[in-house]
């Protein structure tokens, strides 16, 4: 019975990894979008230069 209860588990575990791994790529993937998005299209600021659209 232990075996079985301990693949279900492992079963279990690697199911509810595989999702995270999965939305995470979704969420970089959006992130990743937005940054490039904001690099391309940031006006230019009073001086006449390129403005960063980011604060670091």
């Amino acid at each position: 019975m232990v075996p079985i209860l301990l693949v279900l588990l492992l079963a279990v575990l690697l199911f509810g990894f595989g999702f995270a791994v999965e939305v995470l790529w979704w969420i970089a993937l959006a992130v990743l979008v937005i940054w490039l998005l904001g690099f391309f299209f940031t006006g230019p600021t009073a001086a006449g230069g390129r403005s960063r659209w980011y604060r670091w």
